[in-house]
C-alpha cells in the first residue's frame, strides 16, 4: 500500500501507480492506503493506513519512503517502525501513530525532498530495522 506527496506545489493531481508489496509483508491486501496526498512547503499532511484488528489492531505498522525514479528492488527508507518508533537519522517531522485499526504517518514543515512514495505495511514479527 503507498500513497505520495507528489506536487507539492498544490496543483491538482491524479494518478495511479502499481507498486508491488515489499518482502516479508503480511496481510498486505488488509491494508487501505489512499491514492495520493498533497500539500503545500511548509505544511503539514498525514497519510493514513486503514487495516483490521488482525494487522494493525494488533501489531502496528511500520512505514516506508521510496523516491520515483529508483531502481526496481531498491531498499525503500524506514521512516516509522511499531506505528510510532523512529529509527536513528530520521528526522522529527516525522511521525507515527495508531487509533484503533488505523495508524497514520505525519509529516510536518514539508520540504521540497518529501516528494516520495511513501508505504504502509505489517511486517511480523515487528523489529528495530537499520537504514543505511
Amino acid at each position: 500500500m503507498w500513497a505520495s506527496t507528489h506536487n507539492l506545489d498544490k496543483r491538482p493531481q491524479h494518478h495511479a501507480l502499481f507498486v508491488s508489496p515489499l518482502p516479508g509483508s503480511w496481510a498486505q491486501s488488509e491494508l487501505t492506503q489512499p491514492p495520493s496526498v498533497s500539500g503545500g512547503l511548509g505544511q503539514t499532511v498525514t497519510i493514513s493506513c486503514a487495516g483490521s484488528a488482525n494487522n494493525i489492531g494488533r501489531i502496528g505498522v511500520n512505514w516506508y519512503q521510496q523516491f520515483p525514479g529508483k531502481l526496481p528492488g531498491s531498499v525503500p527508507k524506514v521512516l516509522i517502525y511499531g506505528s510510532s518508533a523512529r529509527p536513528a537519522g530520521v528526522p522529527s517531522r516525522f511521525s507515527g501513530s495508531r487509533s484503533g485499526n488505523v495508524a497514520s504517518l505525519s509529516i510536518s514543515i514539508l520540504q521540497v525532498e518529501d516528494e516520495a512514495d511513501y508505504y504502509c505495511s505489517v511486517i511480523f514479527p515487528p523489529q528495530h530495522p537499520k537504514n543505511k
